[in-house]
C-alpha cells in the first residue's frame, strides 16, 4: 500500500512535471509566431508608407509641372497682348496721320473750287462785256432765234402725227374691241318669269293643295311665290319676278314630294331648309365664277355678294354670267393696251356687286359696289375702278376705262338685254316696296305678274278691323304712286297660331 502510494505521488510529480514541460515549449512557439507576424507587419507597413512616400512625391512633381505650364500659358498670353496693343497702337497713329492728309486735301480741293468759280465769273463777266448782253438775255434771244426758224415745221410735223395717232388709234381700237368680241360667246337672254315642276304622278297635285287649300296656301305664304296646279297636266308652275323665290319654292316642293309628308307644319321646316340649300348654291356660285376668270384671294363677303347676283337680273341679262363675260373681254382688252390684267378682270368681275344690295340699301348700284368693296377689303385700284364704270364719276385709270367699254360691249351685243323684263321686275318691286311701307307688316309679296299684292301682317299689331282699313290705305297709296295697265287686287291676310307642346 505504502510502495503503492508512492509510486502514485512519484507519477503525479513525473506527470505535472511532463505537463509545465509541454505548456512551456507551447508558449515559447507562440511567441516565435507573434514575433513573426509583428516583424511581417511592421515590413508591410514600411512598403506602404514608402509607396505612399513615392504617391505623394509623384503628385506634387506632376503639379509642380502643371504649374509651370500655365505659367508658360500665360506668360505667351501676355506677350501675345502686348504685341497686339503695340499693332493697334501703330495702326491708330496711321489712321490719324491719314486723317490729317485727308482734312489737308479737303481744304486744297475746296481752294481749287473757289478758285474755278472765280475763272468762271471772270470769263462770265469778259463774254457779257464783249457781247453786251447777260446770260440770261443771251439763252432767250437763242431761244427766240431758234423757235422762229424751226416754228412752222414744228407745227406741220405736231398736226401730221396728231392725225396718224388719231387714225392709227381708231383702227386700233376697233381691232382691239372686234377681237375681244369675237372671242366670247355668251347665252341669250330669255325674258323668264316662270319655274315649272314635274309631277310623277297627277294624284300628288290633290296632296299638295291639301284639305280645304291649306298646304298650297301654306306654301306661297312661306315662299311669296304663286303656284298654279291646274294649269298644265303633269307639271306646276311656279310664277314670281323674283327669281330667288321661285328657287327656293322649286327646291321645297321637290323636297316634299319626294319626302311624302305634305302639312303646314312640315312645309314650313322644308321651305327653310330649301332657302339654306340656296345660301349653299350661292357661296358655290361666286366661288365657280371667280375660278372661272381665274382671279384668287376674293374675300368671303364678296364672293357671297357675288354669288348672289346669280339670281339677279338687269334688263332680263343675268347679272352674274354678265360679270364673268364681261371679266373675259376686260382681261382680252387690258392685255392688248398693256393695263394691268388682273386688276381690269377683278373689277369686272365685281363692278355690279351693289346690284345685290339695291333692295336693301339707297343709293346707285355702282356707289354701292365701291363702298362693299372697301368695306371688305378689296385693293383700292379695284374700288375705284367698279365704282367709275358709269359716266356719273369720272375714270382715273386705264383699268376703269375699260370697264366701261365692256360693260357697253356686254349690255348692247344681240341678244344681251330685254327692256321689257327688266320694267316688268322693277314694277314688281316697286309693288312690295309701296306695301312694305306700312307699319305692321310681316311680310308682302306681288303675285300674278304684278296684279295681286299679298299682305301678311303681325296679329298682335293689326287686329281685323285694322286690316281692312290698311288694304284700303295700301290700294289709295298704290294708285297715287304707281302707273298700271288694269287693277290690282290688295289682299291683306291676319292669321293668329296658338302653339303649345306637350311634355
Amino acid at each position: 500500500m505504502i510502495i503503492s502510494a508512492l509510486l502514485a505521488i512519484v507519477g503525479l510529480v513525473v506527470g505535472f512535471g511532463a505537463n509545465a514541460v509541454v505548456t512551456k515549449k507551447k508558449q515559447g512557439s507562440a511567441q516565435d509566431e507573434a514575433d513573426k507576424a509583428l516583424a511581417k507587419a511592421k515590413k508591410e507597413a514600411d512598403r506602404l508608407v514608402d509607396k505612399a512616400r513615392e504617391e505623394a512625391r509623384q503628385a506634387i512633381d506632376e503639379g509642380r509641372r502643371e504649374e509651370q505650364a500655365r505659367r508658360n500659358e500665360i506668360k505667351d498670353l501676355e506677350q501675345r497682348l502686348v504685341k497686339r496693343e503695340e499693332s493697334l497702337d501703330r495702326k491708330l497713329d496711321e489712321l490719324d496721320k491719314r486723317n490729317e492728309n485727308l482734312r489737308k486735301g479737303e481744304d486744297e480741293v475746296e481752294a481749287l473750287k473757289n478758285e474755278i468759280r472765280d475763272i468762271r465769273v471772270k470769263q462770265q463777266e469778259k463774254l457779257e462785256k464783249i457781247a453786251k448782253l447777260s446770260s440770261k438775255e443771251a439763252g432767250e434771244k437763242l431761244m427766240q432765234m431758234t423757235e422762229r426758224d424751226i416754228r412752222n415745221d414744228l407745227t406741220g410735223l405736231i398736226n401730221k402725227l396728231q392725225n396718224e395717232a388719231r387714225e392709227n388709234a381708231d383702227e386700233k381700237a376697233a381691232y382691239i374691241i372686234t377681237s375681244a368680241m369675237e372671242r366670247m360667246a355668251s347665252e341669250v337672254t330669255a325674258e323668264r318669269t316662270i319655274t315649272s315642276v314635274k309631277l310623277e304622278e297627277e294624284e300628288m297635285k290633290g296632296r299638295l293643295i291639301g284639305k280645304e287649300g291649306r298646304n298650297i296656301q301654306a306654301l306661297q305664304r312661306a315662299t311669296g311665290v304663286d303656284i298654279m296646279v291646274d294649269d298644265t297636266p303633269g307639271y306646276i308652275v311656279l310664277s314670281c319676278f323674283d327669281p330667288v323665290r321661285r328657287e327656293v319654292a322649286r327646291q321645297a316642293i321637290e323636297m316634299l314630294i319626294k319626302d311624302g309628308r305634305i302639312h303646314p307644319g312640315r312645309i314650313e321646316e322644308i321651305v327653310e331648309k330649301a332657302q339654306k340649300n340656296v345660301e349653299k348654291d350661292v357661296v358655290r356660285a361666286g366661288e365657280d365664277a371667280a375660278r372661272e376668270v381665274g382671279i384668287i384671294g376674293i374675300p368671303k363677303e364678296i364672293l357671297h355678294l357675288l354669288g348672289e347676283l346669280r339670281y339677279r337680273t338687269s334688263y332680263g341679262q343675268n347679272v352674274l354670267k354678265h360679270s364673268t363675260e364681261m371679266a373675259h373681254i376686260a382681261g382680252i382688252i387690258a392685255e392688248e393696251v398693256g393695263a394691268n390684267v388682273k386688276t381690269a378682270k377683278y373689277a369686272a368681275l365685281v363692278h355690279d356687286l351693289g346690284k345685290a344690295l339695291t333692295h336693301k340699301m339707297e343709293g346707285k348700284h355702282h356707289h354701292i359696289s365701291g363702298e362693299m368693296l372697301r368695306k371688305y377689303g378689296a385693293p383700292e385700284e379695284i374700288a375705284l375702278a367698279a365704282e367709275q364704270h358709269h359716266d356719273d364719276i369720272e375714270a382715273t385709270s386705264v383699268e376703269a376705262l375699260i370697264i366701261r367699254v365692256v360693260d357697253a360691249i356686254s349690255a348692247s351685243r344681240p341678244g344681251a338685254r330685254n327692256i321689257s323684263a327688266e320694267n316688268f321686275g322693277e314694277r314688281m318691286r316697286e309693288l312690295e316696296n309701296v306695301a312694305n311701307s306700312f307699319q305692321g307688316i310681316d311680310k308682302a309679296y306681288a303675285i300674278s305678274a304684278g296684279r295681286e299684292v299679298r299682305v301678311f301682317v303681325r296679329p298682335q299689331h293689326i287686329d281685323d278691323l285694322s286690316a281692312i282699313k290698311l288694304a284700303r290705305d295700301i290700294a289709295t297709296k298704290i294708285e297715287s304712286t304707281m302707273q298700271y295697265p288694269g287693277t290690282i287686287k290688295v289682299n291683306v291676310i291676319r292669321e293668329t297660331r296658338a302653339i303649345e307642346f306637350a311634355k
